[in-house]
C-alpha cells in the first residue's frame, strides 16, 4: 500500500494532468498485478461502501490519543478532515517509519480490510488502532479514508484511460469500454484489460457515454447550420436501455444500474430486437410532456416503488442515439445514419420508448429563437451535434455541444463555512448561504464552486477573523458578505427549513458592492418556485 499511497499524494498535489498521467503509468508498470487492478477500481471513480462511521472512529481516536474531546475537536476544525486528523495525531506512534509495512495493496483489501465487515466493534477497533499506531502518515490517511468510503482522487476516468493505454498499448476508447459496468479488480481483471482482444463477456454491460462540451457564444461559429443536428437538452436521468441475449438492462451516466428503479421503461424494452443497445434520457413524463426534473427526484429517492409512486410520477425514455443494431456495434457510423435506424426501429414501439425530436429551425436565429422558450417547454436548452459525427468516448471537443440557457441567479448572505477536501483540506470553501424572512437570515444553498483561489484565499482569512461559533468543523460567521448564486432548478421541500430546494447551486461572483441588507428574500425564491416549477414538492436529500 505504500506504493499507492505515494501515487495519491502525487496525484493530490498537482493539477498539470500530464503529470497525473505520467504518474499513474509508473504506478501501473512496476505495481503487482492485483493491486494495479485495485488501483484502477479506485482511480476510475469506483468506492468501497464505508467500513465504519465517523462518530464510532472520532471516539477511537479520543481513546487512543489520550487528549480531551475538546481538543480533538479543535484539530478537526483546524485540519477540516477526519482522516487527516487521525493520522496527524496517531500515525507511527510506535514505531512506523517510511518503510515499516510493504503489503501490497491488494492484501491490505482482500485480507485486511474486506473483513472487517463481518467483524464485531472491539476485534475492528483493536485492529485499526493497531495499524494507527503502526502506519505512517501517509500510509495512514490513506487508510482512514478507505475506512469511511471518502477517498476520492483528483483524476478523471479519461486520464485513467490515457494512463492505462499508454501502459497497455491498447486504444482508449477499447480500454474504457473495458472499464465500464461491474466487475471485480484483481490479477485475472489487469490481464484480461491487458488482451489484444476482450470479448464482451457480460450482455448487460453499456457502453462508455459521449459527453457534450458546453458551447460559448454564439453558435455560428460552428458553420453551417445544415450540417448540425439540434434537439432539446432534457432535464432528466441519462441512461442506455440495452436489450440482450433476451435480457433488458438500464444504466445512468454514473455507471450505476438503475433497472429496478424504472421497471415500466424496461419492460417495454422486451419488444426490441434481440442485440440494441440505446442512448436516451429517462424523464418525468406527464400531460403528453416531460415534467420538472423535481417531480422525477421524487421517484429517485425512494427506496422501494410502490403503486402509488409509479402513478404519481409516470416517466418515458426518449431515445437520441443507437449505439448497437443486431449485435453489432453502431458507434463508428455516422450520426445522419444512427439517427434513421433509430427512427425506423422505434416506429412501432412501446409509446414509452420515443425518439427525442429535432428541433428543425432552419437558421442559427430562428435556432436561438426556440432555445429562447427552453423553460416553458422544462427543458436546459438545445444539444448541436455534427450530422457526420461518430460516436465517441467521454468528453471529446468538437463534435457535441451543449448550448444551455443562462441559469437563475440570486444574490444571498454566506452564513456558515467548513473546510473542503483534499488539497483543500485546510481551507474554507463550502459555504452555507441564506436569504431573508422576517428580518433573518434561512439557509437555502451550499456551494462551494465558483471563486477563483486567490477568491478562496481572500476568504478563508476573513472566515477565521470573523467567526462567530464553531459546531466541529463548521464555522458560523459574521452575516455581512453577500455573493450572487447560480442555479438550475427550484422545487418546493418539507425537507428544508426554508421550504424549498435549489439544483445546481453554485457562486458566479462574490458581490463585494453590496450590503448584506439588500440580499434577495425567501419570499423572491418563492415567487421564482411558482413562476418555473409548478410547485413540485419534495425534492430529493441533498438538492441544495
Amino acid at each position: 500500500m505504500r506504493a499507492f499511497a505515494a501515487l495519491y499524494e502525487e496525484l493530490d498535489t498537482t493539477q498539470s494532468t500530464n503529470l497525473k498521467v505520467a504518474a499513474m503509468s509508473r504506478y501501473f508498470r512496476a505495481a503487482p498485478p492485483a493491486d494495479a487492478a485495485w488501483a484502477t477500481y479506485i482511480l476510475s471513480g469506483r468506492r468501497l461502501k464505508r467500513f465504519i462511521g465517523p462518530a464510532l472512529l472520532k471516539r477511537w481516536l479520543i481513546e487512543e490519543a489520550a487528549l480531551p474531546e475538546w481538543l480533538i475537536d479543535e484539530s478537526y476544525s483546524s485540519v477540516g478532515d477526519l482522516a487527516e486528523t487521525i493520522a496527524l495525531l496517531t500515525a507511527g506512534t510506535a514505531h512506523g517509519d517510511s518503510s515499516s509495512d510493504d503489503t501490497a495493496l491488494a492484501d491490505w483489501l482482500e485480507e485486511r480490510l474486506l473483513p472487517l465487515r463481518d467483524a464485531s466493534d472491539d476485534v475492528r477497533r483493536q485492529t485499526i488502532t493497531g495499524w494507527w499506531r503502526e502506519l505512517p502518515y501517509r500510509q495512514c490517511f490513506l487508510l482512514n479514508k478507505l475506512l469511511t468510503g471518502e477517498l476520492r482522487v483528483g483524476v478523471s476516468q479519461l486520464l485513467v484511460t490515457r494512463a492505462l493505454a499508454d501502459v497497455t498499448g491498447i486504444e482508449r476508447t477499447e480500454l474504457a469500454g473495458r472499464l465500464m459496468g461491474e466487475w471485480q479488480p484483481g490479477a485475472l481483471f489487469w490481464q484480461t484489460l491487458h488482451a489484444a482482444e476482450s470479448p464482451r463477456s457480460d450482455p448487460a454491460v453499456p457502453y462508455p457515454f459521449f459527453l457534450a462540451s458546453p458551447l460559448e457564444g454564439d453558435p455560428v461559429q460552428l458553420g453551417e447550420r445544415a450540417d448540425w443536428q439540434a434537439e432539446w437538452k432534457w432535464d432528466g436521468i441519462r441512461g442506455q436501455l440495452i436489450r440482450r441475449a433476451g435480457e433488458c438492462h438500464l444504466w445512468s451516466r454514473g455507471e450505476e444500474r438503475i433497472t429496478e428503479r424504472f421497471p415500466e421503461i424496461v419492460d417495454a424494452a422486451g419488444s426490441l430486437p434481440d442485440g440494441v443497445v440505446l442512448d436516451g434520457e429517462v424523464v418525468a413524463w406527464k400531460d403528453g410532456r416531460v415534467q420538472p426534473f423535481a417531480l422525477l427526484q421524487q421517484r429517485i429517492g425512494r427506496k422501494k416503488l410502490t403503486a402509488a409512486i409509479l402513478s404519481t410520477v409516470p416517466v418515458r425514455f426518449l431515445a437520441y442515439d443507437l449505439l448497437e443494431l443486431d449485435g453489432q456495434d453502431y458507434r463508428s457510423t455516422p450520426l445522419r445514419e444512427r439517427r434513421e435506424q433509430l427512427e425506423k426501429l422505434l416506429q412501432q414501439a412501446s409509446p414509452l420508448m420515443e425518439v427525442s425530436p429535432l428541433v428543425a429551425a432552419p437558421t442559427w436565429e430562428a435556432l436561438a429563437a426556440e432555445r429562447a422558450e427552453s423553460r416553458k417547454r422544462n427543458v436546459e436548452g438545445l444539444m448541436l451535434k455534427a450530422l457526420d459525427s461518430s460516436y465517441g468516448t467521454g468528453r471529446q471537443r468538437g463534435a457535441w455541444w451543449k448550448w444551455k440557457i443562462d441559469p437563475h441567479s440570486f444574490d444571498a448572505v454566506m452564513i456558515y463555512a467548513q473546510p473542503g477536501q483534499g488539497r483543500r483540506s485546510n481551507l474554507y470553501t463550502d459555504y452555507t448561504f441564506g436569504v431573508w424572512r422576517d428580518g433573518e437570515l434561512v439557509p437555502v444553498a451550499k456551494a462551494y464552486s465558483g471563486l477563483s483561489n486567490s477568491e478562496i484565499s481572500q476568504l478563508d482569512r476573513w472566515i477565521r477573523a470573523h467567526t462567530v461559533e464553531k459546531f466541529g468543523p463548521v464555522r458560523s460567521v459574521e452575516p455581512t458578505q453577500v455573493f450572487e448564486l447560480a442555479y438550475e432548478g427550484i422545487a418546493a421541500s418539507g425537507r428544508h427549513k426554508s421550504g424549498i430546494a435549489l439544483r445546481f447551486p453554485r457562486i458566479v461572483r462574490w458581490r463585494t458592492d453590496k450590503p448584506a441588507s439588500e440580499a434577495d428574500t425567501l419570499a423572491d425564491l418563492q415567487a421564482m418556485l411558482t413562476t418555473t416549477s409548478g410547485d413540485a414538492p419534495d425534492a430529493a436529500p441533498g438538492s441544495s
